[in-house]
């Protein structure tokens, strides 16, 4: 009876690691996933298949980009798709992006494509802009002419993606740049405005001939001027703002020289009553001299007195010639 119970117990036993095993096989090995592999001609070994679940590798995902690209006649391996997706990049654009290029018949290996990728560009975007070319319309620039007048243009740059570039090359906002800097040049070589609005085809020429693709992820195709419109006449604004600027140095010489007149007018003045100060100090003396001359008999009576008459006809003269003064110099 024992040994009856111990054969039972152990039957159980072994049912039930065959169970847990079962159960770990499933949970470890994904059947559904390698059996579309192997139906689609694209298959993966199992134990690659539970390597890649034990990463955390999206296996799913990661076997129908792999299937996607077989099917599409790519020479890619799984390993590859495997590495790129540990390395943070997006296996699904990839392999999208090497089967537009495999279908326009444009070159492009699968290494670069996930260095693309890895770099941060959309290589499938790329691959589409490479097989039909975008447009990129450039915001209004203004440009002068040699005779003042300000001309706004804007033009639309037909590009094209240069793949064997994308990796270190730049990007539209230098294609930009670098048209608006030839606009700039070409209107600021023009003698006249109108000759650019006569023939605005000499700035896409000139901006052409420039090579403004070199060392960009593109290829210009062509520049078209898309408008140009007649802006300010800065020419004639910079005239004015001289003349204004020289009218008031002007202003500003002229009060300088009325201050130093007035200054000037001031000293005189200043200078007259010092005078007028020391002739009334000196008349004031006169008398004292007089005096102390007809002391010291250095001065008669007679030539005193012939003194006061010679001065009574003096203001006599002057009283009828109208001048209305005294001997004494003062108002009568």
């Amino acid at each position: 009876m024992f040994s009856l119970l111990c054969a039972s117990a152990g039957l159980i036993v072994g049912i039930v690691l065959i169970v847990l095993f079962v159960i770990a096989f499933l949970l470890l090995v994904p059947i559904s996933i390698w059996f579309r592999a192997l139906v689609s001609g694209a298959s993966i070994s199992m134990i690659k298949l539970i390597g890649m679940r034990l990463r955390k590798i999206k296996i799913g995902m990661l076997v129908d980009a792999y299937i996607t690209g077989k099917k599409a006649g790519l020479d890619i391996q799984i390993s590859e798709l495997e590495t790129h997706y540990m390395a943070k990049g997006n296996v699904q654009r990839v392999v999208n992006a090497l089967i537009s290029a495999h279908s326009a018949n444009i070159e492009l290996s699968t290494k670069t494509a996930m260095a693309i990728d890895l770099a941060g560009r959309d290589v499938l975007d790329a691959v589409r802009v490479s097989v039909n070319p975008k447009v990129i319309e450039t915001p209004i620039i203004a440009a002068i002419a040699k005779d003042g007048i300000e001309l706004r243009c804007k033009a639309r740059v037909t590009v094209r993606a240069n793949i064997s570039r994308l990796i270190g090359g730049s990007g539209e906002e230098t294609i930009i740049a670098r048209v608006g800097e030839g606009i700039v040049t070409t209107v600021g070589s023009a003698v006249t405005h109108k000759d650019v609005l006569e023939n605005p085809d000499r700035i896409s020429k000139t901006v052409l001939a420039k090579g403004l693709d070199s060392g960009t992820a593109y290829e210009i195709l062509s520049i078209d001027i898309a408008d140009v419109d007649v802006g300010r006449n800065i020419g004639a604004q910079l005239q004015m703002d001289q003349a204004e600027a020289d009218k008031r140095i002007a202003q500003a010489k002229a009060e300088e020289r009325r201050a130093m007149a007035v200054a000037g007018e001031q000293e005189m003045k200043a200078k007259t009553q010092e005078m007028r100060a020391i002739v009334i100090e000196a008349e004031a003396e006169v008398p004292k001299a007089m005096a102390e001359a007809l002391r010291s008999g250095k001065l008669g009576a007679m030539d005193y007195y012939n003194m006061q008459n010679l001065q009574a006809d003096t203001n006599m003269r002057n009283a009828i010639g109208g001048t209305g003064a005294t001997g004494d110099g003062k108002k009568a």
